[in-house]
């Protein structure tokens, strides 16, 4: 196997593992790419199999994995109120068994030699005295000191809270391996802030970044989300983000995370924005 050189600002793909790991990453290599983020849905069985294919895949196809990110059985991003119910850790009814799914994927990423882990946390309330804010902190230490035993980070993505409140999390949490994955769309879909000002903001926390695009919830429709768009057309502005990289010395990647297209265009779709990143890395 070659040795990989990654680019600053490398452009790579987010992507969800699929039953067969070596011809997933051929297809996503096919986009342009030799890198990407690879998420797991809830209903992945991570068994030694799963592990040492994906081992094996990864090996054989010369790709470097940035982050390993969790999603969790029972989520649903249909609008903001059910973003508050379903996400993350704070439905209280299945916080235990999601701390224990996410060590699961640790685990999983740790056997693949990755040295970054993901998830959305949930709408934490503002309040630091509330006892759902509490609970969700004591988690998000007890998760990052677990990646650390693997010389992992812990990346919280940001989106489900404007910059300031999660810079205040981050300070409480007080655990030098969390981190961030920061999505502009993501700030746009939830109404929580212009994307250049929360990146300026985040920036020294910010160890990865997506490339994904969206436009602001209608006023009109109280607790709606945004409306994800191709990446370029959207409100994000993706040459003034791309710049804001470059200006604050961010040399991370930048995954495209897409969800903007029919199945048999979705290859194609995304092919377009990795050229449209590469072209203002």
């Amino acid at each position: 196997m070659s040795i990989l050189t990654l680019k600053d600002r490398e452009v790579g793909i987010f992507f969800w593992a699929e039953p067969d790991a070596l011809a997933t990453l051929r297809t996503v290599k096919s986009c342009g790419v030799v890198s990407g983020q690879l998420a797991i849905d809830g209903t992945v069985q991570l068994t030694p199999q799963t592990t040492d294919a994906w081992k094996a895949a990864i090996a054989a196809e010369d790709f470097h994995v940035f982050t390993v990110f969790a999603a969790y059985e029972g989520e649903s991003y249909a609008d903001i109120p059910t973003v508050v119910r379903t996400v993350g850790f704070m439905p209280a009814d299945t916080r235990a068994a999601r701390e224990l799914r996410t060590r699961e994927v640790i685990d999983f990423a740790a056997a693949l030699g990755v040295k970054s882990f993901g998830c959305h946390v949930g709408f934490i309330p503002h309040d630091p005295t509330h006892p759902e804010y509490i609970a969700v902190r004591d988690l998000v230490r007890r998760i990052a000191d677990y990646a650390a035993t693997f010389g992992m980070t812990y990346c919280l993505e940001t989106g489900q809270e404007p910059a300031d409140q999660l810079l205040a999390f981050f300070g409480d949490v007080d655990r030098s391996n969390v981190k961030i994955n920061f999505d502009p769309a993501n700030m746009i879909l939830y109404g929580s802030g212009e994307p250049v000002a929360a990146f300026e903001l985040l920036a020294s926390q910010v160890i990865s970044v997506h490339g994904k695009d969206g436009d602001w919830p209608d006023p009109a429709q109280p607790g709606s989300l945004g409306t994800e768009r191709i990446l370029g057309e959207g409100s994000v502005n993706i040459p003034k983000f791309m710049a804001a990289l470059r200006e604050k010395g961010y040399n991370g990647p930048v995954c495209v995370e897409s969800g903007v297209h029919g199945e048999e265009q979705r290859w194609q779709t995304l092919s377009n924005a990795v050229k449209l990143l590469n072209s203002l890395r």
